[in-house]
């Protein structure tokens, strides 16, 4: 979790929303991700996405069998759908979203026995750290909102 916090970070550093995610094959990290929607100008860069991408390229396969996704912040919607089609067998994430997340706080998509796929979802890992993050950012774009 501490490596998809600093891609939290590196999100931050571009001015978008600092959420991090990292996928872990056979105790390697073989993928990365941060938020890239507004530098993209792609709503659907989200972290978690980027990184199955990118674990799916670097392993030649689209089933991601065998691996964990790490994520600062509980996936939305959209994010846990690919997670399920991805077949990514267990996430860990730090902080709830109360507004969109889809893993407990608004839905349980991981628990669905409708969807061919569950997975085994670990909340609150370092999630002090991933929700100080959050507020950390949209505390400095409220004040830069005001001062502008």
């Amino acid at each position: 979790m501490a490596a998809a916090l600093k891609e939290a970070a590196k999100a931050c550093q571009k001015g978008e929303v600092p959420i991090g995610a990292v996928v872990v094959h056979e105790g390697r990290i073989i993928a990365r991700g941060h938020n890239k929607r507004e530098t993209a100008n792609d709503p659907v860069a989200h972290a978690e996405l980027l990184a199955i991408r990118a674990a799916a390229k670097k392993l030649g396969r689209w089933r991601l069998t065998g691996t964990t996704l790490y994520v600062t912040l509980e996936p939305c919607l959209m994010c846990m759908g690919a997670i399920i089609l991805a077949r990514v067998p267990r996430l860990v994430f730090g902080a709830l979203d109360p507004k969109a997340g889809a893993c407990g706080s608004l839905y349980d998509i991981s628990e669905d026995k409708r969807l061919n796929h569950r997975v085994h979802v670990t909340r609150g890992v370092l999630g002090q750290e991933s929700q100080e993050a959050l507020k950390d950012f949209f505390r400095k774009l409220r004040a830069e909102k005001k001062g502008g």
